[in-house]
């Protein structure tokens, strides 16, 4: 139907005109106003209640509310939480998206991306680092420390040097990023080194305290995926004014809670068409195994929406290897696939080593279910005991299942067979 046609055309063309910017980090309540109701906490993922959590959302629940002076301690937060004492939401919902588990509350820093283009922003939370993390549903003492040191000392910081600095481009450093091995979702390596290439001048420009600036250079220095949270949000900012385009079978979101994996059609609206998550096939660190692995989560498949991670292997072989998707050499298989079920590709952020190819852009609910083939995503691998943490690093698939529900559903609203 040419009315179809064109709707995907004017969604991708959205989305390649985005141009996000970093501009800010600010607290989350000055972001989305609605964190100021009392114990409201913004997960990653579909719609889910307590008792359907698996454990490490649970685990990162109860750190947060300890975070937040909600709670006693974490006992005491997993007893309130049981009692329905905190309003759980999508972060999707509110313009952000969180890694892992995903957790946003009124007191978490959040990076600001501003979609130029279209006036739109879009929010993430700052990477915690590696280790034991309250994204992977790490929650103890050295957990809620870190947080509080990025809430005081990092992020105002960070704020004060971005607004010196006028906004840092993120849509170029994608490109650079994708020529020098980055496909934006398990390496982000040279991503974070160019990000803070650009932003450490201002940093020391506007620093009172040499300790302070010492500190935050070394630790966004020694995080490789520092930037996997700033892509996120960009992400974000890019896909949301791609969303309500009638007739468009474009997916706008994509994103799982460790229990349910769910997707957004533009032409859809913000309907969540969901399916039981699947586990990821990777590799796992000394120690862990299979056994120990929680189904997937998080709203980082938000960079997969946009033709990067799992759709972009192809510009990083080296990832292939580590999250045990096969050789350096196949890499290029798995961006080729995502090709076969994408509307178009992306002029701006080529691929070297497959002759300059655009990534995949504007995943097409009706090609995936034509063809068989659903998308690829690059993933970490949390514990599925509360408050362990990351254990290992692998591929997953969309579950079909949210894919032919859509269809159905958009073939009703059409009035086609």
């Amino acid at each position: 139907m040419e009315c179809i046609e064109q709707a995907n055309q004017r969604a991708v063309d959205t989305m390649l005109a985005g141009d996000p910017v970093l501009v800010d980090v600010i607290p989350a309540v000055d972001a989305i106003p609605e964190l100021a109701e009392d114990k409201l906490i913004l997960h990653a993922g579909p719609p889910i209640e307590w008792e359907r959590m698996c454990g490490p959302m649970q685990g990162a629940i109860a750190g947060i509310a300890v975070f937040e002076g909600w709670a006693q301690n974490l006992n005491d937060a997993m007893s309130q939480a049981a009692a329905g004492a905190f309003n759980f939401q999508p972060n999707h919902h509110y313009n952000a998206v969180g890694p892992m588990t995903g957790m946003t509350t009124r007191s978490v820093p959040v990076m600001v991306a501003l979609n130029r283009s279209s006036g739109n922003s879009a929010y993430c939370a700052i990477n915690e680092g590696l280790g034991k993390v309250m994204r992977f549903g790490g929650n103890d003492e050295s957990v809620l420390k870190r947080l509080h040191w990025l809430k005081d000392s990092l992020a105002p910081l960070m704020s004060d040097a971005l607004k010196l600095s006028g906004g840092i481009n993120l849509k170029n450093i994608v490109a650079r990023g994708l020529t020098m091995g980055d496909e934006m979702h398990q390496r982000n390596v040279a991503c974070s080194g160019l990000l803070l290439r650009e932003l450490s001048p201002y940093m020391a420009a506007v620093s009172t305290s040499k300790e302070l600036l010492t500190g935050s250079l070394k630790f966004m220095g020694g995080n490789d995926q520092f930037f996997l949270n700033v892509g996120m949000a960009a992400g974000k900012a890019i896909m949301d004014p791609a969303r309500n385009i009638e007739h468009s079978t474009i997916v706008t979101a994509m994103s799982r809670n460790g229990t349910d994996f769910g997707i957004r059609v533009s032409g859809l609206g913000d309907t969540w068409f969901t399916a039981p998550v699947e586990m990821p096939e990777g590799l796992y660190f000394p120690g862990y195994s299979e056994d120990d692995a929680n189904p997937d989560m998080g709203d980082s498949t938000i960079v997969e929406t946009i033709g990067l991670g799992g759709f972009a292997m192809g510009a990083s072989p080296a990832v292939a290897g580590f999250v045990g998707a096969g050789a350096a050499s196949d890499a290029a298989i798995f961006t080729k696939d995502m090709s076969e079920i994408c509307y178009s590709q992306n002029p701006e952020w080529t691929i070297p080593a497959m002759d300059y190819i655009g990534v995949p852009t504007g995943i097409d609910i009706r090609r995936v279910v034509e063809i068989g083939v659903t998308p690829t995503i690059n993933t970490g691998i949390a514990h599925k005991k509360p408050g362990i943490g990351q254990v290992g690093a692998g591929v997953v698939r969309a579950p079909m299942q949210c894919f032919t529900d859509a269809l159905h559903a958009f073939a009703d609203q059409e009035g086609v067979s």
